[in-house]
């Protein structure tokens, strides 16, 4: 069974060129444009792994990451932040499930290779 990537990223062509590339790396991809609606589509969704943008509208994604890291239902999750904030890694670099940190504009095979990496940290 594929496993799970849910995408926040407030970009349009970004979230398409992420979904692309991971669906053609064997993943069932979700894809979520703002903060406001993030929790609720990671609820729905139940990822395997959660590609998440900086800088989105609603709750930014430091701030998602604080919630996420404080549910007990989530705090395990394998999280790849994703942005052209370079200066935000050392803010990232405390949390434990934060397993990878990549700058756009980026790679494609490197964002599938982190996503790999990530999905061999899901227990199961």
């Amino acid at each position: 069974m594929a496993k799970k990537v849910l995408v926040i990223d407030d970009e349009p062509e970004m979230l398409s060129l992420v979904k692309y590339t991971l669906e053609h790396g064997g993943f069932e991809v979700h894809t979520c444009d703002n903060g406001r609606h993030a929790w609720d589509e990671i609820a729905k969704v139940k990822p395997d792994v959660l590609v998440l943008d900086v800088m989105l509208p609603g709750i930014d994604g430091y701030s998602l990451q604080l919630k996420i890291a404080a549910e007990p239902t989530t705090k395990d999750l394998p999280i790849v932040v994703l942005t052209a904030l370079e200066p935000s890694k050392t803010l990232f670099q405390k949390f434990p499930q934060v397993v990878g940190f990549m700058t756009k504009p980026f790679k494609t095979e490197e964002l599938l290779k982190t996503v790999q990496d990530a999905c061999s940290k899901v227990p199961g």
